[in-house]
């Protein structure tokens, strides 16, 4: 059996038997009827052919060892770490943990929550803050985000504009700062800030206009500095203070909430994140608890569930940008939940003691360094540091590099020539024999100290679930535990509209884990990183070849990035051609809801274009409104099949309006998963799509994130791609911290495609539709579909009205029935309020798909019994759902209903029973009662 017959989860005796009740021929003749004439590609993609998962595997190898693995004293913000074997084998490579969904159904989330309650208090803790989220994408997005929220604390109406920023940031940081600021009339001004404190004179840096500051501590150099001054100087002006600093760092330096910043930023990736080329890796941001409303991001809070019992979910839900739309404060969407839930684990298996002590021993290691360098000579930038030294004269100060290559360490090396040395805790006291004698004539451990009064004096992480499991035992079963409260791929579908839910195959998965692909600086010398940029250099062209478009920017590392990506090439291309007035991006009012936040961040003033009865754009509204824009119309933002799960005719025609005025197109191609190898936007009409390869190509959701949002464009948007090099006048400009975004990860989709090969992905969408077809075919009767193609047809997903029980039953109802049954919910009450919006995907067998649509069914069935009067209106199996053990095997049962009926509702869970871990959960009263840190562990007993 091949890959592709792996992959797809019918076989072709299913596949006739789903056509059959779709009353349909064949696949070719529901393709035909499916996908506009006008639009389809009659290939085949010029991919290489389809290989075997052992071939692929060991292409991937032979890439991985191009790259050459040189130990990394680069630093920058990236550091080698040792990622414990127990949480290597048991979460990063545990489909029980990739391949949940984002928690927004959170009674069958509560081990990732926890997880990520841990890494808000392990964060909040370090900073010395109240609060911080579940995670960001890196730390320059971090602290692109917090410059953001910064202007927004100076109120709704202000008007300042300037933001300061200390030189001694990372580059990175700079750059995404750049990129972010300018489509926000944001003046940002990089200045010398170090000089200015050394000098007394920080209150000049301030003004009215001014509303915030970043200063990176420790430094870029290494060098510590006292901010007490600066941060009083600006808060007496009416400034918010962030700092971008070091999880392990405020382990022993005084952390920022105690010198006065008002947010923190950073970046979680030492602790047992591989560096992988530059990620994923999990960004943080803290702050003060009154701030909570303006926090970017997800945050965990503790709630109750209707027992009254501890239960976590996500709080303020309402300030997600798919949820507010143009309004959003942000277009963050996928956090790294992943890497995040790794990070927690670290600090849970080290402690506070174990933490210390690693930051202790990094320390020393430093200074004995920097005592070597002195002793032969050389001059320091800082006299105070952490983990990192910066050289900046001496003897062969050129020949450091060099000298040190030649010893197997890379050193950071300064625009000017400065050398920079970052040591984490890989190195060892052999480690700095070594770097010693190739660089500075010798060196030896000495027991001394360079924070110079910058000490710690406060506890940290002094919960008990960081002072508790020490053995290897107890932490395997503490994961264990977490694990097993959630429910993912492992279990069964889980049938999300637009957020296609997979296959993750393990081959496609393994080559994440290699040596060569994970120890890799994504600043590291180019002649070492040959493996990566042959894979990216592939991949990108297969991409392109798929999507019909001439170049691709791997960079963005979400599907929101890659949103913001692509409109930022379009303004950069009106800029370059005379079109710098160009603004209004007009915007299906069936749009996700990424796209207005997406477009308001990127500069642009959002135009709604109405849609008709039948969910398709109204092309008359939007040639109206495309005319009337002609002057200033910048683009049009697109979801393709439509975000109603059909292929819209018009699309050309729609393509040709815009660009007829002036504007470009922009294709979402989050439903990109009903296109492979059967139409490319490039071809029809669109100038730029970004591709979520965490859906389509394979990369799993790790709970809500990684992921990568790659875009691609047509060749005259290619000049204004994202830059590769961090640079803070760049045409377009970073949008992520790494050159090629989150590097380590795009094996997964590389294999992919690889062993699907072109027919292959071709056969994958083919079977998509029809999978999605089967089910509207199969639920019709019961529940109207709400949308479908002029033939009748839907495309890879469909929209179930279930508006008409909504007084017995809501989309709430069933997503928490649905539970009882052993599924995740659809996607709920999106495009359509009080619907729910199904994507079987093509890798479920007809097995499962019956499976599903069996509960369905079944919940029909109740909600007739409620209509007949057998069962009470309030008092039912959906009301009350879902059902827990505990709920279940209590004492006394005072429902009207059976237990049988309340957790065993269909045959199949005799033999599988997923059973949710607390009951429904009280959102409003989370939201009234923010608990966004640890909680006494009695409260989960």
């Amino acid at each position: 059996m091949d890959f592709v017959e792996r992959h797809n989860g019918p076989d072709a005796a299913e596949l006739e038997a789903m056509l059959s009740r779709i009353g349909i021929e064949s696949i070719d003749e529901l393709i035909e009827q499916t996908v506009p004439p006008a639009i389809r590609f009659e290939g085949p993609l010029s991919l290489p052919g389809a290989r075997s998962e052992v071939e692929v595997l060991s292409d991937l190898r032979d890439l991985a060892d191009q790259n050459q693995v040189v130990r990394s004293l680069i630093g920058q913000g990236y550091y080698d770490t040792h990622t414990p074997t127990v949480i290597l084998r048991n979460i990063l490579e545990d489909p029980g943990w990739y391949t949940a969904y984002t928690p927004y159904q959170a009674e069958i989330a509560q081990g990732r929550l926890e997880a990520l309650l841990n890494y808000q208090t392990m964060v909040a803790d370090l900073m010395a803050m109240e609060l911080a989220n579940a995670s960001l994408l890196d730390e320059a997005t971090a602290a692109a985000e917090a410059m953001t929220m910064a202007r927004r604390l100076k109120g709704r109406r202000t008007t300042a504009s300037r933001f300061v920023v200390a030189d001694d940031c990372h580059p990175q940081t700079l750059s995404v700062l750049a990129t972010r600021a300018q489509p926000l009339g944001i003046d940002l001004e990089i200045v010398d800030l170090r000089s200015a404190m050394e000098a007394g004179t920080t209150a000049d840096l301030f003004d009215d206009n001014t509303f915030g500051v970043l200063v990176q501590y420790p430094d870029t150099f290494g060098g510590l500095a006292d901010h007490q001054n600066l941060a009083d100087a600006a808060h007496d002006a009416g400034a918010f203070v962030i700092a971008a600093t070091d999880l392990l760092a405020c382990t022993l330096i005084t952390p920022p909430g105690e010198w006065g910043a008002d947010i923190a930023v950073g970046n979680s990736q030492r602790f047992g994140v591989p560096m992988g080329g530059g990620g994923p890796h999990a960004g943080f941001i803290a702050t003060a608890e009154k701030h909570a409303r303006n926090l970017p991001g997800r945050l965990i809070s503790i709630s109750l569930d209707s027992q009254g019992a501890p239960a976590l979910r996500m709080a303020l839900q309402t300030r997600e940008q798919h949820i507010r739309r143009d309004s959003a404060t942000s277009n963050i969407c996928t956090a790294q939940v992943l890497l995040a839930v790794i990070a927690s684990m670290y600090g849970v298996y080290h402690g506070p003691d174990g933490l210390r002590a690693i930051a202790e021993t990094t320390h020393r290691h430093t200074v004995s360094i920097a005592e070597a360098a002195k002793a032969a000579g050389f001059s320091l930038a800082r006299d105070s540091f952490f983990d990192t030294i910066t050289i900046t004269s001496g003897p062969d100060l050129d020949k450091l590099a060099a000298k040190a290559l030649d010893a197997g360490y890379n050193v950071r090396r300064h625009p000017d020539g400065a050398i920079g040395i970052s040591f984490d805790e890989t190195i060892t006291i052999g480690d700095v024999a070594e770097v010693g004698s190739a660089l500075f004539g010798g060196a030896s451990i000495v027991d001394e100290s360079a924070l110079d009064g910058f000490e710690r004096t406060t506890e940290f992480m002094t919960h008990p679930v960081f002072n508790t499991y020490r053995s290897e035992t107890e932490m395997l079963r503490y994961i264990t535990r977490l694990r097993n409260k959630d429910l993912s791929l492992a279990h069964s579908m889980i049938a999300l509209g637009s957020c296609t839910m997979k296959l993750n195959a393990t081959t496609e998965m393994i080559p994440v884990t290699f040596e060569g692909f994970g120890r890799i600086h994504p600043y590291a010398p180019a002649n070492q990183t040959e493996g990566y940029a042959e894979l990216v250099r592939r991949l990108e062209l297969w991409l392109a070849e798929i999507t019909g478009f001439a170049a691709t920017s791997l960079q963005p590392n979400a599907g929101s990035q890659g949103e913001y990506a692509g409109l930022l090439a379009i303004r950069a291309y009106h800029r370059a051609n005379g079109g710098g007035h160009r603004h209004v991006c007009l915007i299906p009012l069936s749009a996700h809801g990424t796209n207005p936040a997406s477009a308001v961040m990127a500069g642009m003033t959002v135009v709604g274009v109405a849609t008709d009865d039948n969910g398709n754009i109204d092309v008359a509204d939007l040639k109206a409104k495309a005319v009337e824009h002609a002057d200033e119309l910048a683009a049009l933002m697109i979801t393709y099949p439509s975000t109603h799960g059909v292929f819209e005719t018009a699309i050309r025609e729609i393509c040709d309006t815009v660009h007829a005025n002036g504007g470009q197109v922009y294709l979402d191609g989050a439903n990109m998963n009903a296109q492979v190898g059967l139409a490319r936007p490039g071809d029809y009409g669109a100038d730029v799509c970004h591709l979520n390869l965490h859906k389509t190509f394979c990369i799993p959701h790790g709970g809500g994130g990684p992921g990568v949002g790659p875009i691609c464009v047509a060749t005259h948007l290619a000049p204004h791609l994202p830059d590769l090099i961090p640079n803070v006048s760049a045409d377009s400009g970073m949008v992520s911290a790494a050159p090629w975004g989150s590097a380590s990860i795009l094996p997964i989709s590389y294999a992919y495609i690889a062993m699907m090969g072109p027919d292959g992905l071709a056969e994958a969408s083919r079977v998509a539709i029809t999978s999605a077809n089967y089910i509207a075919a199969r639920l019709e009767p019961y529940f109207p579909v709400l949308y479908r193609g002029e033939n009748g047809h839907v495309a890879h997903e469909c929209i179930l009205d279930i508006r008409a029980h909504k007084e017995i039953a809501d989309a709430e109802d069933f997503a928490k029935r649905l539970i009882d049954y052993g599924f995740h919910a659809p996607t709920m009450s999106f495009p359509v309020a009080g619907t729910l919006m199904i994507e079987p995907t093509e890798s479920e067998s007809l097995a499962e798909l019956d499976r599903f649509c069996d509960a369905m069914v079944s919940i029909r069935g109740e909600i007739a019994e409620v209509e007949a009067g057998e069962a009470d209106v309030e008092d039912n199996v959906l009301r009350n759902a879902p059902h827990t053990a505990a709920m279940a095997t209590a004492d006394e049962w005072s429902h009207a209903y059976s237990r049988q009926q309340a957790v065993y509702p269909a045959d199949w869970l005799r033999e599988a029973k997923f059973w949710p871990s607390v009951a429904r959960i009280d959102n409003a009263y989370g939201d009234r009662n923010l608990q966004c840190s640890c909680a006494p562990m009695e409260a989960f007993v």
